[in-house]
C-alpha cells in the first residue's frame, strides 16, 4: 500500500498544480481581475511553496512520512474548499498561499517515498520518473473534471469536487506501513547539505525547470484561448474556454507517456544528465513554436511537444541526485532543491502576466526560452560535478 500512498502523494500535487490554470478561464472573470493579478495568485502559491521547502524537508526527515502525508492531504482539500467559495482577490489569495503548504507536503513525501519504495531503491531516476507519471495524472484528470463540471453544475460545486478527490487518499495514508528510518538524523545534516555541489547545482536546474512547468501549467489555457479566439473570431466563447482547457489535459497526458517511457531506460540514472540536456533543448524549440502558432491544431501539437519534452526532467534531476545521498536525508535534498526552485516559480508566472497586459500571452511566452539554455548549461556542469 506504501506504493500508493507515494502515487497518490504526486497525484495530489499535480492537482494542486493544475488547479488554478484550470480555473483560470472562469477565476479571472469571476473576481474581475486581470491577467496580472492572476499572476499574482500564482506567484503567491509558489512563493509559500518556496518557504515551505526547506521547512517541510527537515520535517520530514525528523518525524517521518506518515504526519507529513496526512497533513498534505486535508490541508489541499481545505484549500480548494476555500477557494471554490471565494468571491473577492484577497479571498482567493489567502487560500492560495496555504495550499502551497498542503502541496509542499505532498512534494515531499511522494518525492522521498519513490525512490526508496519502487526498483528496490536501486534506480532512483527511474523510480522517480514512473511515480510521477502520477503527476501528469492529476494535471489531467483536474482540467478535464473541472471542464465536465463547469458546464453541468455552479462554479463552487465544481471545484469542491476537487477537494473531495484530494482528501479521499488520507485514507491509505493512515492506513499504510511506512519504511523505518535509520535514524541518526539531525539538522547539521541539512546544513552540509548546503555545501554539496551536485545538490546546489540539482538546486538551480530545478529553479529553471519548476518556471517552466509552473507557466505552462498556468498559462497553456489562455494562451490556447488566445491562439482559438484569434483562428475563430466568432466561436461559442464556452466552447473557446473548453477548448484551451484540453491544452492543459495533452500537456498532461504527454508527461505521463514522456516520463513512463523515461521510466523503461535501464541507465537513466547513469546519464540522466545529458537526458535533461536534450529534452531541454527540444523544449526551447518548442516554446519559439508556441510564439509563432497560428492555430488550435499547432498549439496542439505545441503542448504534446512540450509535455513530452518537461516529463522527465525532474524525476532524472532528483533521481541522479539522490542516487549519490542516502535515504535518511532525501527530505532535506528535496527541500534546499525546491527552495530554490519555486524561487523561479514564484517570479515567471508573474512575469508572463505582467508583460501580457501589454501584449499577449502568446507573446509572452519567450520569457522561458533563456531557461532552458541555462538549463542545458546546469545539465552538463552536472555530469563534472
Amino acid at each position: 500500500m506504501i506504493e500508493v500512498v507515494a502515487s497518490l502523494c504526486v497525484f495530489g500535487l499535480g492537482t494542486c498544480f493544475a488547479l488554478l490554470g484550470s480555473i483560470s478561464v472562469k477565476l479571472m472573470p469571476r473576481l474581475g481581475i486581470d491577467q496580472g493579478k492572476f499572476g499574482s495568485l500564482v506567484s503567491a502559491f509558489m512563493f509559500t511553496c518556496l518557504v515551505a521547502s526547506l521547512i517541510v524537508g527537515v520535517i520530514i526527515d525528523l518525524v517521518g512520512y506518515k504526519p507529513v502525508a496526512i497533513c498534505g492531504f486535508v490541508l489541499t482539500a481545505l484549500c480548494t474548499v476555500a477557494i471554490a467559495r471565494a468571491r473577492t482577490y484577497w479571498a482567493v489569495l489567502a487560500p492560495c498561499i496555504l495550499l502551497g503548504f498542503g502541496a509542499i507536503a505532498l512534494n515531499t513525501a511522494g518525492n522521498t517515498l519513490l525512490p526508496v519504495v519502487l526498483f528496490d531503491g536501486k534506480n532512483p531516476a527511474a523510480a522517480s520518473n514512473l511515480g510521477n507519471v502520477f503527476f501528469g495524472l492529476g494535471l489531467l484528470m483536474t482540467p478535464l473534471i473541472v471542464s465536465f463540471l463547469f458546464q453541468k453544475t455552479s462554479y463552487e460545486n465544481a471545484i469542491s469536487v476537487v477537494a473531495l478527490i484530494l482528501l479521499a487518499p488520507v485514507i491509505f495514508a493512515v492506513l499504510a506501513t511506512y519504511p523505518e528510518s535509520k535514524g541518526g538524523f539531525v539538522i547539521g545534516d541539512a546544513f552540509a547539505l548546503l555545501r554539496e555541489p551536485v545538490v546546489l547545482v540539482a538546486a538551480l536546474m530545478l529553479f529553471c525547470y519548476t518556471s517552466l512547468e509552473t507557466s505552462f501549467c498556468n498559462w497553456l489555457p489562455s494562451f490556447g484561448k488566445e491562439v482559438i479566439s484569434a483562428e475563430r473570431p466568432d466561436a461559442d466563447a464556452n466552447a473557446v474556454d473548453a477548448s484551451a482547457q484540453r491544452l492543459l489535459s495533452l500537456f498532461a497526458v504527454a508527461m505521463m507517456a514522456g516520463r513512463l517511457i523515461a521510466s523503461q531506460i535501464p541507465v537513466i540514472t547513469e546519464y540522466g544528465s545529458w537526458f535533461i540536456a536534450g529534452t531541454a533543448l527540444v523544449a526551447g524549440l518548442t516554446i519559439l513554436g508556441m510564439t509563432r502558432a497560428r492555430s488550435a491544431l499547432q498549439a496542439q501539437v505545441l503542448a504534446v511537444l512540450g509535455g513530452l519534452a518537461l516529463a522527465p526532467i525532474f524525476p532524472t534531476m532528483a533521481g541522479v541526485t539522490f542516487s549519490k545521498f542516502p535515504p535518511e536525508v532525501y527530505g532535506s535534498i528535496i527541500g534546499i532543491m525546491f527552495t530554490l526552485g519555486f524561487l523561479g516559480a514564484s517570479i515567471a508566472p508573474r512575469l508572463i502576466g505582467n508583460l501580457a497586459k501589454g501584449s499577449s500571452v502568446q507573446k509572452s511566452l519567450k520569457l522561458l526560452v533563456p531557461l532552458c539554455v541555462l538549463l542545458i548549461i546546469l545539465a552538463f556542469v552536472l555530469v563534472r560535478v
